[in-house]
């Protein structure tokens, strides 16, 4: 099969393990993710996300046609949807759509942006990840997702996992990292000891089997905010998170790693 490409039309797009509407949701689009095609199924597509490679299966629908070098030129796109709650876009028919953080808005020019031959109207400052600075903007980027509800595969304002919760946070300054924790852990620099951390080093977590099954992100030595039941800040030690609704801790300290010196 030729290459074929696409970009998510839709506000937010379940990605799903196998080719129907009861199947497990592993992750999801956010508008403006480009993907390519990989199989077809009647209206099911097995796609690839451009951003983080991620596979699953969505609806035909939720995408818009896009060119093999739309798609190239869309691995940089850094102008996103902001840390809002209110960010909506205007289609051509003069309905809404209310976009999440980090959803990218391709092509920007005076006002509006584009999916495929779809052209939508902002009704909000775009944010430019290019511009974020880091350390001083990780602490409260993180937080502004605070009591948003923990959901399997999650990476929007109404449910995120807890690596869609890191991945997102990172996006909208200017850090790609993979989708799943496991994968995460592979990427930045080992951090030797809980007391050497910095704001915005990852903790990584495992289950009894040794398998990275958790992330979140630290604010200090002593403190981490991740998605668990939701999106909330905990306290943190060398064993690991200590939970305080249970009474024990909830998730034994892996690793941790840096991204930014």
């Amino acid at each position: 099969m030729e290459n074929q490409y696409g970009i998510c039309r839709v506000a937010v797009a379940p990605l799903r393990a196998e080719p129907s509407d009861k199947a497990e949701i592993v992750s999801q689009l956010l508008f403006g993710e480009h993907v390519e095609i990989i199989q077809k199924e009647e209206r099911w597509w097995l796609i690839q996300n451009g951003y983080d490679g991620y596979e699953g299966w969505m609806d035909f629908r939720q995408l818009a046609p896009i060119t093999q070098s739309q798609f190239a030129e869309m691995h940089d796109c850094k102008l996103l949807a902001p840390l809002s709650f209110n960010s909506v876009l205007t289609a051509a028919d003069g309905s809404f759509y209310h976009l999440s953080p980090a959803s990218n808005l391709p092509y920007l020019t005076d006002g509006y942006c584009y999916a495929g031959e779809e052209k939508f109207k902002l009704g909000f400052e775009a944010h430019d990840s290019s511009k974020a600075n880091f350390k001083s903007e990780i602490e409260s980027t993180a937080k502004f997702f605070q009591n948003v509800p923990y959901l399997w595969g999650g990476k929007h304002l109404f449910g995120l996992d807890c690596s869609g919760f890191v991945q997102t946070v990172f996006k909208m300054l200017n850090i790609k990292l993979h989708r799943d924790a496991s994968q995460q852990a592979e990427q930045g620099e080992l951090v030797g000891f809980l007391a050497e951390c910095k704001p915005g080093d990852v903790a990584f977590f495992d289950n009894a089997e040794g398998k990275i099954t958790h992330v979140g992100i630290m604010l200090s030595p002593n403190e981490i905010i991740h998605s668990s039941a939701k999106v909330k800040i905990d306290p943190i030690d060398d064993q690991g998170i200590f939970n305080k609704e249970l009474g024990k801790y909830s998730h034994k300290l892996r690793i941790i790693k840096r991204f930014v010196e």
